[in-house]
C-alpha cells in the first residue's frame, strides 16, 4: 500500500486540486491535505486498499501497474465520494481521529463535494486512453454502491426482528463488494486481460470485500477508538444493523431476545452499549463474523486461481487479502 501510495497520491491529489476552489476546500479537508482553515496538513490518509488492488491486479494479470494508476485514482475517489455521504447519512462526527467534512463545513458542501468526486472519477477515466467498458464498469459500480446504501438505510427503519441474514449479506455484498470488485476488474481490464480473468478477479474482489465488510463491522463494534478515531460501539450506538448484529438477532438464543429489546431503546449511555455487545457475543455473531470472513477469502483465493492459476504471480493481492481479514482498525 506504501507502494501504492507513491503512485497515486500525486495524481489523486492533482485531480482533487483540479475542483473549483470551495469545492476543493472541502475536498483538500476530507484526505487530511489541509485544515478546515486552508493551511497544509499532514492528516492521516486511507488506507488505499482499492486503488492497491487495481494495480496489483494489473500486475498480477502481466500488465504495468503504472498504466492503471488513473483507474486506481478513480476507484480511490468514487471509495471517498461513498465515504462523504455516508458520514452524512449516519451522522457520524469523526473519521480518521477528526471532524467529519460535513461537520465542520456543512451537509450541503460535504455532499457537493462527494458529487464533484464521482463526476472526477468518471472525467479521468473517459480523459484516459481507457479500455473498453471501464467507464461503464465503474458506473454501474457505483449504482450498485447506491442500492447497497439504500437497503442498509431501509435496514435501520424496519425493527431488529425484520431484517434477514440473507439480506444483509446482500447488501454488504453490494455496499462493500462491489468497488473491491471493480477495482480487480479495472486492474484486469488495463492488463488487457480476457473477459473470464476480469469476472475471476471482479468475484477474488467481491469476495474479499464481503471479508473485509465482516471484520470492519466487528470493528465497528469492539474497535479500540484509538485506533479506529471513532466512539466505542459505534455501530451499536447508531443501530446498525451490521452482520454481526444480524447473524446474532436471529440466533434464537435468549441473547438474541436481550439484544433487540437493546436496539428497540435509546442505548445511549455506556452500560447499554457494553450490553448490547456482550449479548452480539453471547449469541454467535462475533464468532459467525470471524468464521464467514475466513469463508469468504477463501472463495476470493478460488476466484483469483482461476484468473491466475500459478498464484506465486498474485503475491501482493494476496498480501492485501491477508490484510484484509487480519487488521484490528
Amino acid at each position: 500500500m506504501e507502494q501504492t501510495r507513491a503512485l497515486v497520491d500525486p495524481q489523486l491529489r492533482a485531480a482533487v486540486e483540479s475542483l473549483p476552489g470551495s469545492i476543493r476546500r472541502v475536498a483538500m479537508y476530507h484526505f487530511g491535505w489541509q485544515e478546515a482553515d486552508g493551511t497544509p496538513s499532514s492528516g492521516p490518509a486511507g488506507k488505499a486498499i482499492r486503488p492497491a488492488l487495481v494495480l496489483a491486479a494489473a500486475r498480477a494479470l502481466g500488465g504495468d501497474p503504472e498504466q492503471a494508476v488513473r483507474a486506481a485514482v478513480a476507484v480511490e475517489l468514487v471509495h471517498n465520494f461513498t465515504l462523504l455521504h455516508d458520514d452524512v447519512i449516519d451522522e457520524d462526527r469523526t473519521r480518521r481521529h477528526r471532524p467529519t467534512a460535513w461537520a465542520v463545513f456543512g451537509i450541503p458542501d460535504a455532499v457537493i463535494a462527494g458529487d464533484a468526486m464521482l463526476a472526477l472519477a468518471q472525467r479521468l477515466l473517459a480523459e484516459d486512453a481507457a479500455p473498453a467498458h471501464a467507464s461503464a464498469r465503474l458506473s454501474t459500480c457505483v449504482i450498485e454502491l447506491c442500492a447497497g446504501q439504500q437497503a442498509d438505510c431501509d435496514f435501520e427503519d424496519r425493527g431488529p426482528d425484520e431484517v434477514t441474514l440473507d439480506e444483509c449479506l446482500t447488501m454488504a455484498t453490494a455496499k462493500t463488494g462491489a468497488l473491491l470488485g471493480c477495482a480487480c476488474a479495472l486492474g484486469a481490464l488495463y492488463a488487457g486481460a480476457e473477459e473470464r480473468a476480469v469476472r475471476a478477479m471482479d468475484g477474488f474482489g467481491r469476495e474479499s470485500g464481503l471479508a473485509f465488510q465482516l471484520i470492519d463491522d466487528l470493528i465497528g463494534i469492539w474497535g479500540d477508538p484509538a485506533r479506529t478515531g471513532k466512539p466505542v460501539g459505534a455501530d451499536l450506538v447508531a443501530h446498525k444493523k451490521s452482520l454481526p448484529v444480524v447473524a446474532a438477532l436471529t440466533s434464537g438464543t435468549p441473547a438474541a431476545a436481550e439484544l433487540a429489546m437493546l436496539y428497540r431503546g435509546s442505548m445511549n449511555t455506556p452500560g447499554e452499549v457494553s450490553r448490547a455487545g456482550d449479548a452480539v457475543d453471547r449469541a454467535g455473531g462475533r464468532e459467525w463474523a470471524q468464521i464467514a470472513a475466513a469463508d469468504r477469502m477463501a472463495r476470493a483465493v478460488h476466484h483469483l486461481s482461476r484468473a491466475v492459476p500459478d498464484l506465486a504471480q498474485a503475491g501482493d493481492l494476496l498480501a492485501l487479502a491477508e490484510f484484509v481479514t487480519r487488521r484490528t482498525h
